[in-house]
């Protein structure tokens, strides 16, 4: 390691000190996303206490370090680039979105809803919003939903519980629970237990 190399990583763990003691001590959301981005991705630091989870998260898995960023509303933050690589994915602050996010090359991602709920994944290229511009025709995603890639979620929509959602899919009417789904016009395609 290069002296420039030991500095930054250095000044990076002092950073990930503060921001835990600051951020994730007290803050429910954020621990479940945690937890959550080590579960899906079978890391062995499940395993480490809370703070060395974080530091892991951090240091190693940029869509984790971005959804963090945007969960203290700090998307501009001075150090984030040490963290972050530039990502243009957008989610509106007016988005109530429960913990266990989960975020996998969010590029292209643009997420404009009434609420997701807990356990959220999303991969690359998805859009969420309202139809007509108008912000009361907003989508209501509920809990261990798992979206593909390019999937568009439009309108004032429920997608209920467990959904599976394919890569490509348009989905622009009431999904109801534990289904996949998939198609332009997104329709079930296989009911799960």
């Amino acid at each position: 390691m290069t002296p420039k190399h030991f500095l930054i990583h250095a000044f990076k763990r002092i950073l990930l000190g503060g921001w835990y003691k600051r951020y994730v001590v007290n803050n429910v959301v954020i621990q479940a996303d945690i937890k959550q981005a080590l579960q899906v991705r079978g890391s062995k630091a499940q395993d480490y206490a809370l703070a060395k989870q974080f530091d892991h998260v951090m240091l190693y898995y940029p869509d984790f370090a971005f959804i963090f960023f945007w969960r203290i509303n700090k998307l501009n933050y001075r150090w984030k680039s040490l963290f972050v690589p530039e990502m243009p994915c957008k989610i509106f602050r007016s988005t109530k979105i429960a913990g266990g996010l989960t975020c996998y090359h969010p590029y292209a991602t643009v997420i404009n809803a009434k609420s997701i709920g807990k356990n959220f994944q999303f991969r690359n290229g998805l859009t969420i919003g309202n139809k007509a511009n108008d912000n009361k025709l907003l989508p209501v995603i509920g809990n261990d939903v798992t979206v593909g890639a390019n999937v568009v979620i439009i309108g004032n929509i429920s997608i209920g519980d467990h959904v599976v959602i394919g890569a490509g899919s348009v989905v622009v009417k009431d999904v109801p629970s534990n289904c996949v789904i998939a198609g332009n016009p997104a329709r079930v395609i296989k009911t799960l237990e």
